[in-house]
């Protein structure tokens, strides 16, 4: 049995979780999100309280509890406080701007990079050199701020890209003087 899957998640008064064969679905404050259950993994209601059961003790079946378990919980955390990201841009003329559903980024080409923002995500630029990603899907909001990040990674060298905040580059020394 999974130690992760055993544990019971606990559901805060603004939220409402809907059981359906198959499906859980969550609503509260920020947003609306839905699962679909893997074969072999069941969830109770008791009260407040959500429990994940494994129906089988195959190896898959043991791995499904504590994933299905793990996606629950940050449906509940999330539509109750959401997820966010930062992320921090440096270089010279490097900046960002959010506006009317896309994040303008001039990185430094000839050309500024346009992101189109999802539709459950929002991204705030309180800073020209720092995006905050915020949304109740935690695995949307890690992808998007992957994907804005992917346009220019942090290089080793001067250090100049996008990276996530409080993240350490390993800087190289350059190129050897005779």
């Amino acid at each position: 049995m999974s130690r992760v899957g055993k544990k019971p998640i606990t559901i805060p008064s603004q939220v409402k979780v809907t059981l359906a064969p198959g499906l859980v679905s969550a609503e509260g404050p920020k947003g609306k999100l839905s699962h679909r259950l893997c074969a072999g993994v069941q969830v109770q209601q008791e009260g407040a309280v959500l429990k994940v059961e494994a129906q089988a003790e195959d190896r898959f079946t043991r791995a499904q509890h504590g994933l299905t378990r793990t996606l629950i919980h940050n449906m509940v955390e999330g539509v109750h406080q959401g997820f966010s990201k930062e992320l921090e841009i440096q270089g010279v003329g490097f900046k960002a701007q959010a506006s009317a559903g896309k994040l303008e980024l001039s990185l430094g080409f000839t050309h500024p990079v346009i992101f189109p923002i999802p539709a459950s995500i929002t991204i705030e630029t309180p800073k020209p050199t720092v995006v905050v990603i915020k949304g109740p899907d935690k695995a949307l909001v890690g992808q998007v701020a992957a994907r804005i990040r992917d346009f220019f990674p942090p290089e080793p060298y001067k250090g100049k890209g996008i990276r996530y905040a409080g993240e350490v580059v390993r800087r190289k020394a350059g190129k050897a003087v005779a």
